[in-house]
This record gives structure tokens, sequence and C-alpha cells, in this order.
């Protein structure tokens, strides 16, 4: 959608991504504690939901996507929400399954954010749990901790595996004009 102070606000918005995630850790732990959702699996689902780099990428997507399609539904009679469920999102779903792998795998290896903001053990990622493998440097299990890094693979390469024929599409198609 077009308006003013759009591209101004996505550049704002952007530029959050050079802003490292240690500087706003300490506030960012003290919104999630007065939301009443630290010490949850939500804090977690909520560091990721609304990240730069997925609006980025979707916009990008967008972009490609030519404006005659959304101009035609318009004089068909569809609304804007009907354009989006109708055209938009089923023209995007190679970019939207690409998003949901690189979020999934950058959520899955996070190991500083659950350390901070899930306290209770039975919580933890999978991470934190290999973590208690290592006591110290010369006692460390490393057939269990070798182990469990081995199971830590098997859920992304079962998201790639289901999400394959989206990607392959993607880029089949992303070279592709008219």
């Amino acid at each position: 959608m077009r308006f003013p102070g759009r591209d101004v606000l996505f550049l704002a918005y952007i530029g959050t991504i050079a802003v490292p995630w240690q500087s706003y850790m300490i506030p960012q732990f003290i919104l999630l504690s007065n939301l009443k959702v630290s010490n949850t699996l939500w804090a977690i689902i909520l560091l990721q939901a609304f990240g730069a780099f997925g609006v980025f990428l979707m916009k990008q997507y967008y972009e490609t996507i030519p404006e005659e399609l959304s101009e035609a539904a318009r004089l068909d009679g569809l609304s804007e929400y009907g354009i989006w469920r109708r055209i938009m999102i089923p023209l995007s779903v190679p970019a939207i399954a690409s998003l949901t792998l690189l979020t999934f795998v950058n959520t899955w290896n996070d190991y500083l954010g659950p350390l901070i903001h899930l306290r209770n053990p039975d919580l933890w990622t999978i991470q934190l749990g290999l973590k208690s493998f290592v006591s110290n440097l010369f006692d460390t299990n490393y057939a269990l901790l070798f182990a469990g890094l081995c199971i830590s693979v098997v859920p992304i390469a079962i998201i790639f595996m289901l999400g394959q024929k989206y990607f392959v599409e993607g880029i089949a198609t992303s070279g592709m004009k008219g």
C-alpha cells in the first residue's frame, strides 16, 4: 500500500537491523516481564514475531509482484483485504516458506534469548539443555553432547524437506518476467 511517509517508515524500521540485540535486550526483558510473558514460551515467540528482517524480505518480494494484478482485482470489485487474501498470499507462498525456515532456524539456534527469558528448566530449548552436558573443560560427556547435537539437527532438516518444494518454486520463478 502506498501512503505518505511509507519509505521513511520502512527505512527507520529496517535501520533497527543495524542495532545489536545486546543493546536492547534489557529493555526487551523488562517489557516482556511487564507483559507477564517472561518465563513462558510466548516470550520466545514474541522475540522473533516482529523482526525487521521479515518485513524487509516480504516487502522486497511484494515489490516484484506486478501492480497490474492488484489494479485488475480492484476493477473486478475486490477489497484490499480480498486482494491480499486471494492474490498476494497465494503468490507469496515461496517467500513465506523461506521466511518461516529462516526464522525457525534462527529461533532454534538461539541460545542467549532463551537463557535470559526462560528460567524454568522444563521450558528450556535444546540448546540450553545441551549446555547441561558441559560441566567444565575436563568433565564433559562428549558422547551425550554429540548425540544431542545430531538430534538437534533433525527438526531443521524436517522443516526444510517439507518446504523444499516452495523454495525450489521460489527460485525457479524469481527470474521470470511477466
